[in-house]
């Protein structure tokens, strides 16, 4: 019998002790012999540049499972190779990379998903923006690895078994209960600590809504079809978008969604565009100082535009980059991106804005696309619900 494949099964007291070492079962029942555990070769020599990199050795003990873990039996699969791609946030790596760019001193965080990993990912992203302040001085480094598309246990297990050498946490989003299971498990067998993202937030709303989850990732098979109505409606904003930027074709401004205005440099492009992905039809119009703005920005629902205004000094900044990597000569440099010009046009924004008090001023300093988009959905959701929350100032 050839173990190419592997199963997580409860095993009676009197078959094992968790006060006894855990060891791979070999064929023979009567005979066991224990068999060496050997990762995939990228696995391997991914560890081993890590490994040299940070100092650790390689083969740690692993810590025995807790006593209230279940106990369960893993089979060895050494005999199959299973070749995994181990992913950081600068994407897939290649064979040349992976004693290099890959390893970085520092504590290291798995995520495994039956998918992409964009909810996996997104969330480890929300957890560490929590350490932003010592992440930034390298106080306390993290690299974090996405293994997506881990459908069966047998690279679910190496996985977690790669985890334990590296002392890693790990974290997981899968849709089937028996994978998540069994994720759970072997973390437990082999000393890992884990999270479940995914079960507990399903769990949750079974039980609310009183049905059954599917259990299927989202993009299997027996799914629905991803080319959905919500889909479609997303891809014709995008189109839409992208034709009403900079202020193109005015009189289709009574058909956007969210209209965006503000001086040159805010942010209204990529704003736009990542307001468009969520299926909001957006326009965007530019602000010149002494140049007249489209009447159309006037006569339609005022409750749809959101000004963008900029720290004056940022804004110098932005431009001066911006009139370089254009090639301005010195002249329509400094109409550009002087701060006399640059503070005179915003002053000249913000009078527009005073004489339409409907439209909600926010400021983009600092912020990130998604901190702008999440101020202008919530206000607009608001004003579409009609259940605005009081608002201290009108300067988001």
């Amino acid at each position: 019998m050839s173990w190419t494949s592997l199963t997580l099964t409860n095993l009676s007291p009197t078959t094992s002790s968790l006060s006894e070492p855990i060891t791979p079962t070999s064929d023979s029942p009567t005979n066991p012999q224990p068999r060496k555990f050997r990762p995939s070769p990228q696995l391997n020599r991914w560890h081993r540049a890590r490994a040299i990199r940070s100092g650790r050795k390689l083969d740690r003990p692993v810590q025995p499972p807790t006593p209230d873990a279940s106990p369960v039996h893993v089979k060895d699969f050494s005999d199959s190779d299973v070749a995994l791609s181990p992913r950081t946030n600068n994407g897939y790596l290649s064979n040349e990379e992976d004693e290099g760019e890959m390893m970085s001193g520092g504590k290291a965080i798995y995520m495994v998903s039956d998918g992409t990993g964009w909810t996996a990912e997104h969330a480890v992203s929300a957890a560490l923006g929590q350490f932003d302040y010592c992440l930034v001085d390298r106080g306390c480094s993290v690299n974090t690895h996405l293994f997506s598309g881990i459908d069966d246990v047998e690279r679910l297990v190496e996985v977690v078994k790669q985890a334990a050498k590296e002392g890693a946490i790990l974290v997981y989003t899968l849709a089937d209960p028996a994978m998540a299971e069994s994720a759970k498990q072997a973390c437990n067998l082999w000393g890992v600590t884990s999270t479940d993202i995914l079960g507990p937030i399903t769990e949750a709303v079974a039980n609310h809504l009183g049905v059954s989850p599917s259990g299927l990732p989202r993009w299997a098979p027996g799914r629905t079809n991803s080319l959905s109505e919500d889909y479609f409606r997303r891809i014709e904003a995008m189109e839409f978008t992208i034709k009403q930027d900079d202020g193109a074709l005015p009189g289709n401004l009574h058909k956007a969604d969210i209209i965006l205005a503000g001086v040159s440099r805010t942010g209204k492009t990529p704003l736009s565009i990542y307001l468009s992905q969520k299926g909001y039809k957006v326009a965007n119009v530019p602000i010149v100082m002494n140049v007249k703005l489209p009447e159309a920005l006037f006569e339609v629902d005022p409750q749809r535009v959101f000004a963008l205004t900029i720290n004056p000094v940022i804004l110098q900044t932005i431009r001066r980059a911006r009139a370089k990597s254009l090639g301005f000569n010195d002249e329509l440099k400094n109409n550009y991106s002087e701060m006399d010009y640059v503070k005179q046009e915003l002053e000249f924004a913000g009078k527009i804005f005073a004489q339409n008090p409907v439209w909600p001023v926010i400021e983009v300093t600092g912020k990130a696309i998604e901190e702008t988009a999440a101020i202008v959905l919530r206000l607009y959701h608001d004003r579409k619900n009609k259940c605005s929350m009081p608002r201290i100032s009108k300067r988001y």
